[in-house]
């Protein structure tokens, strides 16, 4: 199996892990080594010392961390992590523009978003996709095509992604070029996510730019659940490719409970390997995540002090101050707990508690979250408190309640707010409340 080509570039938003099928470990990262202890405002922390509340505090919130850190030595383990990033690729209109030599000895990685027309597609991917690109990150050769079903050109997708990209680093006097660069190598097509049909008529497109280059295929499935075995389907009967490899990334949600999640794996199965599934959570890139590692793994001043005798309770709060503004028909099937709670916040949980793993690497620090996940005491009834907003005024403006929304059931019973008690019952742990909170339309955003 091709490997990941290994790159050293700067941190970015996503991060990517494979499932481990029989030992097998693979790494996709958009995230690399962590260049500052920050944390996004959406997330906070607290952690209070038992022993004085007062003086003891540890705050991480709004991006800053309180307390200097110190790094240990020249290198430390983190140094491992690299980014193994995959993208290669090739476009003839791009080759046309900046004369590359086609050497069909090179391979070439044709990059799929399905649900290129959605939010998380123009918010996010596109932007993170740009963001590796603007930094170098991305090798010479790769396409990125857009799959949705609506109805548009390659230009206007262009203008589309156009709006959401930014020099999020720098503001380098080539921005506005790497942009049109970049908008280049952008394509469209429109489908059916359930039409073997149109997916060979995308898989003619792609062998286009492929060229006579090793061609390999991502497709991302930013797209909702329900529809997921439609699209993996068509794609790897009709747009997988002919002499690489094919791989697929998955967002959450990843079923609705554990019983609908395996019949997911199940199904997917049938037309992918373990090792071609890719299943993520984007959280893990968020700058949070990595500043916890190097926070406990690589300074000496918290590590001796990351237990129940110096830690009171700690507090994992997502704060949003806006409703579902429209997205209520997707919101109200999950609920904040399916939404929020039990990926995102667990995530960070998991890596909050877990003991040192053996390595960096990412079946070692599966291993070690799972243990913690393992430890956990069945969640009590009288732990939990959720609720679900109501029409309020804030600023003088009156905002609309949950059920105000044109897209929820006006006897919708779906929360939109959740505080839970968690104990992990291991020696590290125990008798320390892991508090999580999360909500929509509060006061504050977080």
């Amino acid at each position: 199996m091709a490997s990941f080509s290994a790159m050293h570039c700067p941190s970015y938003s996503y991060s990517y892990s494979s499932s481990i099928n029989e030992g097998r470990n693979q790494r996709f990262a958009f995230s690399s080594s962590f260049p500052k202890l920050s944390v996004p405002a959406k997330a906070k922390l607290f952690i209070q010392s038992q022993r004085n509340p007062h003086q003891n505090d540890v705050l991480i919130q709004d991006g800053e961390v309180a307390t200097k850190v110190t790094p240990v030595g020249k290198e430390t383990s983190l140094d491992k992590l690299k980014v193994e990033l995959l993208l290669a690729t090739s476009s003839k209109e791009w080759d046309e523009k900046a004369s590359f030599d086609i050497n069909e000895n090179e391979s070439t990685v044709s990059i799929t978003v399905l649900g290129a027309s959605g939010d998380l597609a123009k918010k996010k991917i596109f932007p993170a996709l740009f963001a590796l690109y603007y930094e170098d990150c991305l090798p010479k050769h790769f396409t990125v095509y857009g799959y949705a079903r609506s109805k548009m050109t390659d230009a206007e997708l262009r203008s589309m992604v156009s709006k959401t990209l930014t020099c999020r680093i720098d503001k380098r006097e080539n921005c506005g070029e790497k942009m049109e660069q970049f908008l280049y190598r952008c394509f469209y097509h429109s489908g059916q996510y359930d039409s073997e049909d149109n997916f060979a008529q995308l898989d003619k497109k792609l062998k286009e730019h492929e060229g006579e280059r090793v061609s390999n295929r991502l497709f991302y499935l930013s797209i909702p659940p329900n529809i997921f075995i439609d699209a993996v389907k068509c794609a790897s009967l009709c747009a997988s490719s002919g002499n690489g490899w094919t791989r697929v990334i998955v967002e959450k949600p990843f079923g609705r409970d554990s019983e609908s999640s395996a019949a997911l794996t199940k199904a997917l199965k049938q037309y992918l390997a373990e090792d071609q599934i890719f299943r993520i959570d984007h959280y893990l890139g968020k700058e949070l995540v990595e500043n916890l590692s190097v926070l406990r793994f690589s300074n000496l001043i918290f590590e001796p002090l990351w237990s129940r005798q110096y830690i009171r309770n700690v507090q994992l709060i997502f704060s949003e101050d806006f409703g579902t503004e429209g997205r209520g028909g997707y919101f109200d099937h999950y609920g904040i707990i399916r939404d929020i709670m039990q990926n995102h916040l667990l995530q960070i949980l998991a890596l909050f508690a877990m003991e040192t793993p053996v390595s960096l690497d990412a079946e070692d620090i599966r291993n070690e979250k799972v243990k913690v996940l393992r430890s956990m005491r069945p969640l009590q009834l009288e732990d939990v408190v959720i609720g679900q907003y109501k029409s309020h005024t804030r600023g003088g403006v009156t905002y609309p309640a949950y059920t105000d929304d044109k897209t929820v059931p006006k006897d919708s019973l779906t929360p939109t707010f959740a505080a839970a008690a968690l104990f992990i019952d291991n020696a590290r742990w125990d008798g320390v409340p892991f508090l999580m909170k999360a909500g929509k339309a509060l006061h504050t955003r977080r």
